[in-house]
């Protein structure tokens, strides 16, 4: 991918939006800035396996064909002669940018702004199957698709996602897989009346709707008691950790800009003991809720919505100790989760819902028992249980990092180590766990958190990350997408 293709893309991004930035601001901020010149040069580069790795022969199958599955089947065949690849996939849009779910639920960027049909992004001499994948069998080395299709493989790539378990909330029905297919039982609860939920293409849609019409009923409202919107973290892992907070960031930026932030609670219930994970950035975190308003409770998991009545139930949950004895009559002193459950009334209520990973990988022997995460290594991110077998993406069973930041890092270090593997070596390259968070603050402002698994700020620029920055919007709006779909897509950002 050349660099001015990236440009070229990136001033595209510009001309959708003349109100933030001209083409001519672009270009001047294009060339003086070593932020944007970093991004943009990262997009060129080329493959980094060695080039006596480039003959290894077999066939590699990979379950997905997302932004993490292309990007790796596109690096695969960067760097292996005459490579032998699948990819199974049966959504056409799997390669929508999904980063930017949260701009279009924010009202800064339109539905087709973040839709891309996966057929014009897939490797040529790779090979696609539009189907899903139903069962895996890793004993001996095959996967079944649609329940009949039989496809065999040396290595295997799961690269599947993570799907929206809306069920495990009483009152809403259906799972939004990640594989595209969108429940219409779901989207008749979560796309109106209140209650949304970004996380889904028709959802970020809905979501924009939804805070619009808190703003109009806010204007017309006279009464004493506020308004209320709720935002809510569940107890599950979630693709884009940050997205939950982003969405309230930009509920208070819209209400303010209306004019009637003073008629609106916004109250963020997570089911977690802080609001960020990382010490630096939950501290900032802390800050920037305080200086905004917001309200927030702990321990908070979400349960029940009735949505009729706009009456949300959370379990509040708290550690208590208690006594038992053992089979020698010796006290024993154990801590148990006991929870209690509140209500809240909504008038608008974000909800980020429970996540898993689809059954079909889930279930088999590759996933772990709790949400079906593919159990790996988490440095080599090769499969703990079948050494032929590697997860990169959403479903990946690590400590943290369900963004497209991450996908970034890993599918580079799994196509080098299973390109070790296939060549008789060990998987020498690691995941540091690089994560990256674009905490969207405000229309114009975001904070870059990027850390690790040292859980301390991991900063790729020389500015203090726990920031809000004007540069960081610009990143965030114009250059990642580019950046992510002409270069990452292409196997080499």
């Amino acid at each position: 991918m050349k660099k001015n293709k990236i440009l070229e893309e990136i001033l595209k991004e510009v001309d959708k939006h003349p109100e933030i930035m001209s083409r001519r601001e672009a270009l001047k901020y294009l060339t003086m800035s070593p932020l944007a010149a970093s991004v943009i040069a990262s997009a060129s580069v080329g493959t980094s396996t060695a080039a006596a790795s480039s003959d290894v022969k077999g066939k590699i199958v990979i379950i997905g064909g997302g932004l993490a599955g292309m990007s790796t089947a596109a690096r695969l065949n960067n760097t292996i002669s005459n490579a032998d690849i699948t990819v199974i996939e049966p959504d056409p849009m799997s390669v929508s940018y999904q980063p930017g779910q949260t701009l279009v639920a924010g009202g800064i960027w339109k539905l087709d702004d973040i839709q891309y049909k996966r057929d014009d992004f897939v490797p040529s001499g790779v090979k696609l199957i539009k189907g899903s994948v139903t069962s895996v069998d890793p004993d001996n080395n095959k996967v079944i698709v649609d329940g009949k299709e039989e496809v065999t493989y040396d290595q295997l790539i799961v690269a599947a996602g993570a799907n929206l378990n809306y069920k495990a909330i009483k009152g809403i029905e259906g799972e939004i897989t990640s594989a595209g297919a969108d429940n219409a039982a779901t989207k008749q609860t979560v796309t109106k009346n209140g209650l949304h939920s970004l996380y889904f293409q028709d959802g970020a849609k809905a979501t924009w709707e939804g805070i619009q019409e808190l703003i109009a009923k806010a204007k017309a409202h006279t009464g004493a008691e506020k308004l209320q919107a709720i935002f809510t973290h569940p107890n599950t892992p979630l693709k884009c950790g940050g997205a939950p907070m982003k969405i309230i960031y930009l509920t208070h930026a819209r209400l303010v800009e209306a004019g009637v932030r003073d008629k609106v609670e916004l109250t963020f219930n997570t089911d977690g003991g802080v609001l960020f994970g990382i010490p630096e950035y939950n501290d900032a975190v802390v800050k920037q809720f305080e200086a905004r308003g917001f309200k927030w409770n702990f321990k908070h998991n979400l349960t029940e919505v009735d949505a009729l009545n706009k009456v949300a139930t959370f379990d509040k949950w708290k550690m208590e100790k208690q006594e038992s004895e053992d089979e020698m009559g010796e006290k024993i002193i154990t801590e148990v989760k006991v929870a209690e459950p509140v209500q809240f009334k909504y008038d608008f209520m974000h909800i980020a819902p429970p996540m898993k990973a689809p059954d079909a990988v889930g279930t088999s022997k590759l996933g772990s028992a709790a949400g079906g995460w593919i159990t790996v290594n988490k440095e080599t991110l090769q499969s703990s249980f079948f050494p032929n077998v590697w997860a990169v993406g959403d479903n990946a069973g690590v400590p943290m990092g369900k963004t497209g930041g991450s996908a970034r890092k890993q599918y580079k270090i799994v196509v080098d180590n299973m390109i070790s593997v296939m060549g008789g070596k060990e998987p020498t390259a690691k995941y540091d766990g690089y994560t990256v968070c674009p905490l969207i603050t405000g229309i114009g402002t975001v904070m870059m958190a990027e850390f690790n698994w040292t859980k301390k700020p991991t900063p790729s620029f020389p500015l203090d990350p726990t920031k809000e920055r004007w540069i960081m919007w610009l990143l965030k709006v114009y250059l990642l997408k580019p950046m992510t779909m002409y270069g990452m897509l292409s196997g080499r950002a």
